[in-house]
């Protein structure tokens, strides 16, 4: 997997600009109605980047920014490609440690938010579909779990489902 198919793939899911007031991720603070409403362009959030023009924010630069900021600091590639896409896009839109807890969660492993050569051997040891669909349930149990879920729920829903057809594809 590169870096250049995974982004197109994600550029599939995060759409144009977006202002909407009950996102969380629109605010600068990180919660609605804190600091200033910017958005999210690209899946690029006004939360994680608030001192980033987000309206303007062009795709190319959006790219650089997944690269350097969320391919590169993932620390997955000793991982098969599927898993490190699947984790690579979960951990953009719920946080790196928050995808690579649940990882290493379904892996056994103690879950402390960093991928290192023992997660990676454990995982790797482990049946690739079985490390997918685990991690998938394990995504789906958390978007169930947020008190965003009836607002977002189902975009959350066509998410995992392509990125299941993806892993399809993958393995």
């Amino acid at each position: 997997m590169t870096f250049d198919e995974a982004f197109r793939r994600l550029i599939g899911h995060e759409g144009e600009y977006s202002n909407d007031r009950r996102d969380p991720g629109n605010w600068t603070g990180g919660k609605v109605g804190v600091g200033t409403l910017k958005g999210t362009k690209f899946g690029i959030a006004a939360n994680t980047y608030p001192n980033l023009d987000i309206k303007n924010l062009s795709l190319a630069q959006a790219k650089q920014i997944y690269k350097k900021d969320w391919w590169d600091k993932l620390g997955g590639h000793g991982l098969h490609s599927a898993i490190t896409f699947q984790l690579w896009d979960f951990a953009i839109n719920a946080g790196k440690s928050r995808a690579i807890m649940e990882l290493q969660q379904v892996a056994g492993v103690v879950a402390d938010g960093i991928i290192g050569s023992k997660t990676i051997e454990v995982v790797n040891s482990l049946d690739l579909n079985d490390v997918i669909l685990s991690l998938t349930a394990e995504r789906l149990k958390f978007y169930t779990s947020l008190s965003k879920w009836p607002t977002y729920g189902k975009g959350w829903t066509n998410r995992v489902a392509d990125n299941l057809k993806y892993a399809v594809q993958d393995n």
